[in-house]
C-alpha cells in the first residue's frame, strides 16, 4: 500500500458516531496529530459527539454533520460533500468504518483516502486497511491503533483523552450548588448512570439503583448526582421515588447538562456506577473510579479502559449475547447481579479515598 502524503496540508478526520466510541477513539486522534505535527486538522462530527473534541489540542477545529437536518438524506449528503470539497483537503482520515463516511470523502474530491476496508467500501479508499482476527480480539482502542499502524504511522500512547476546561468545570460546579444541598467537593459525590443506548439488555434495573442509593446514604454522607440523556429523566425520576430516605440526597440531572457539563460533573465524582454506555467511558478518560456493570455486551471489547474500574458481570452460558433484548426472555446477567454487591464495590473505592 502506497503510504499516505508526508506532509498533507489539511486533513478531514472522520469521527465515530457515539459518544464512547468517540472516546475510545482519542489515542488515534492524538495518533494522527503527532505524525502530522504541522497540518490542520479537522474532525467531521455530529453535534452530539462534538463535545467530546471541542477543546482538545489535537485537532484544529470541527466540521459538524448535521445529519438530522442540513446533511439529511441523500441530498444533504451530497451537499455535505460539496461543502468539503471546497475546503480542499488533501487527506481523509475514516475513524468511522461505514460506507457512508467513504461515499462523502470520495464525492468530496479528497485524493487520500484511508480506512478500513469493510461495508464494502474499498473500491472508494485510496488506503485500505484489513481487519486481523486478533484486532477484533482486543480492546476497541487498539481496534483504532491498528488503523493507525497500518497506515504506517507510528502509534502514540493508548491512554484515552478529555479535555475540559477549568471554566466549564467551576460552571457545572455552580450551578450543582444552587440546586442541590451540597457544594461540589465538600461531601462524597456518586454518580448513577442508569441509561444506556442500544437497548434495555445493557441496563441494570431501576429498583436495583435503588436499592444501592439507600445503601450508599444509609452508610456514608455521600450525596448522589444522576446522568443521563432526555430519554433517561424519567428513569431517574423512578430510581429517586423508589430510593425512600435516600431520595432528598439525589440529584437528577439526565437531560437538563450539555455533554460537556456532564464529562466536567463526572469528571468531580467520587465514583461513577454505570451500564456499559458513553458516559462509561468518559469516567474511564477522567480517571474517575468507576463500577461498570454488564450483561450482553462485551466486557472486553467495550468495558472501561481504566486501570481504576471495577467491572462486575455474571458469566452465562448466553453471555454476551450482543443483542437490544434479552433473547432469553430472562435477562438474568442484569437480574443476577445484586445491589449488595455493587456497594461492596463502591465502599471499597470511597475507603480508599
Amino acid at each position: 500500500m502506497k503510504p499516505l502524503p508526508q506532509q498533507p496540508h489539511k486533513i478531514l478526520v472522520r469521527s465515530t458516531n457515539w459518544i464512547g466510541d468517540a472516546v475510545m477513539t482519542s489515542p488515534a486522534v492524538r495518533t494522527i496529530r503527532e505524525n502530522f505535527p504541522e497540518s490542520e486538522i479537522t474532525l467531521l462530527v455530529h453535534p452530539w459527539v462534538a463535545d467530546v473534541f471541542r477543546f482538545s489540542p489535537r485537532i484544529d477545529r470541527l466540521f459538524i454533520y448535521e445529519k438530522k437536518g442540513r446533511h439529511k438524506g441523500i441530498r444533504g449528503m451530497l451537499q455535505l460533500a460539496a461543502e468539503l470539497r471546497q475546503e480542499q483537503f488533501d487527506c481523509a482520515i475514516l475513524l468511522q468504518k461505514a460506507f457512508e463516511a467513504a461515499f462523502i470523502t470520495r464525492m468530496a474530491h479528497i485524493p487520500a483516502r484511508a480506512g478500513y476496508a469493510a461495508d464494502g467500501r474499498s473500491l472508494l479508499l485510496t488506503h485500505r486497511v484489513h481487519k486481523t482476527l486478533e484486532a477484533v480480539k482486543k480492546h476497541e482502542v487498539h481496534y483504532y491503533q491498528r488503523l493507525m499502524l497500518g497506515l504506517g504511522l507510528r502509534p502514540a500512547p493508548t491512554e484515552l483523552e478529555l479535555f475540559i476546561p477549568g471554566d466549564q468545570i467551576d460552571a457545572v460546579k455552580a450551578r450543582v450548588a444552587a440546586m442541590a444541598d451540597f457544594e461540589v467537593g465538600t461531601l462524597p459525590m456518586i454518580g448513577f448512570n442508569p441509561g444506556a443506548a442500544y437497548g434495555p439488555a445493557k441496563r441494570w434495573p431501576a429498583e436495583k439503583f435503588a436499592q444501592l442509593a439507600q445503601m450508599i446514604c444509609r452508610d456514608s454522607r455521600s450525596r448522589i448526582v444522576l446522568f443521563g440523556s432526555e430519554a433517561d429523566r424519567a428513569t431517574c425520576a423512578d430510581i429517586i421515588a423508589r430510593s425512600g430516605a435516600a431520595a432528598p440526597r439525589m440529584l437528577n440531572l439526565a437531560g437538563s447538562t450539555s455533554l460537556i457539563e456532564a464529562m466536567a460533573l463526572i469528571g468531580e465524582c467520587d465514583v461513577f456506577i454505570t451500564n456499559d454506555s458513553g458516559l462509561m467511558h468518559v469516567a474511564a478518560a477522567l480517571r474517575t473510579p468507576l463500577v461498570a456493570i454488564f450483561g450482553s455486551t462485551d466486557h472486553v471489547a467495550t468495558g472501561p479502559y481504566a486501570d481504576n474500574a471495577v467491572v462486575i458481570r455474571k458469566p452465562l452460558p448466553c453471555s454476551p449475547c450482543k443483542r437490544p433484548h434479552c433473547p432469553e426472555k430472562h435477562f438474568r446477567c442484569m437480574q443476577l447481579i445484586d445491589s449488595d454487591e455493587v456497594f461492596a464495590a463502591v465502599n471499597t473505592i470511597l475507603e480508599q479515598r
